[in-house]
């Protein structure tokens, strides 16, 4: 398994940014497809970008698309969400995750491991 911290997370005014990153330790990470994922109060988690292991191909969600961008450096087993003009929605824990299947964009079932996340908060 592939051990996630997520760090990065914090207070900004909405049109801001932030940049998340994922440190990954256990195994090789740079085998995998790494995703984030964030969860508001009282809603469910729903996925946000993912990247393929070699970075080649990314994936967002709509709701997202044109503001986060999803990057990788293998050499320092780290994934990357930076976020540009960002919303009172875009407020939540963000976690990042890793998928150990073929597939891509991988489904939800297979991303197998977790960070405990870090929290957004965006104020108008």
């Amino acid at each position: 398994q592939v051990q996630l911290v997520e760090s990065g997370g914090g207070l900004v005014q909405t049109g801001g940014s932030l940049r998340l990153s994922c440190a990954a330790s256990g195994r090789t990470f740079s085998y995998y497809t790494a995703g984030w994922f964030r969860q508001a109060p009282g809603k469910e988690r729903e996925f946000v970008a993912t990247i393929r292991w070699n970075g080649g191909s990314t994936y967002y969600a709509d709701s997202v698309k044109g503001r986060f961008t999803i990057s990788r450096d293998n050499v320092k087993n780290t994934v990357y969400l930076q976020m540009n003009s960002l919303k009172t929605e875009d407020t939540a824990l963000y976690y990042c995750a890793v998928a150990y299947g073929s597939n891509f964009p991988p489904r939800h079932y297979e991303y197998r491991s977790w960070g405990q996340g870090t929290q957004v908060t965006v104020s108008s």
